[in-house]
């Protein structure tokens, strides 16, 4: 299987629950059939597939993910960054750092409600790079 690779580059987004999939096709050409890889370069923010349709979920996920792992936990010991840096760690590895989406059709094979999410963990994270890799 050939692999194209291509460097993303995402504008800093607000913390929450944010839908990319647009902005990432808008980097992308995609073949007939393989699977697109899509890895996240940090280690405060992830990557996951979840409800498009609906902007509440985003709003729950975020709140969710809040009261999962606070901010301002007393035992936490890296704390220089402040303190929604460690939390945003946590969060990061639960989520995940990358996701894998069939191509049919020259199509992501997404269901009918799904979306690719950016989960930006930190109030300020800044930009952020993604590589996607796709095998045909």
């Amino acid at each position: 299987m050939p692999a194209e690779h291509y460097s993303l580059h995402l504008q800093p987004k607000a913390r929450g629950f944010h839908i990319i999939t647009n902005e990432v096709l808008s980097h992308l050409s995609l073949p007939t059939s393989g699977i697109l890889h899509l890895y996240i370069q940090h280690t405060s923010a992830g990557l996951t597939i979840n409800e498009a349709a609906d902007p509440d979920v985003r709003v729950d996920f975020e709140s969710i993910f809040n009261k999962l792992v606070p901010e301002n936990m007393p035992f936490l010991i890296h704390t220089m960054e402040g303190p929604d840096d460690m939390p945003a760690h946590i969060k990061a590895s639960i989520v995940g750092t990358s996701i894998s989406i069939p191509i049919i059709n020259h199509k992501l094979a997404l269901g009918t409600w799904q979306g690719i999410y950016l989960c930006e963990f930190r109030n300020n994270g800044g930009a952020r790079h993604l590589v996607a890799t796709i095998l045909s």
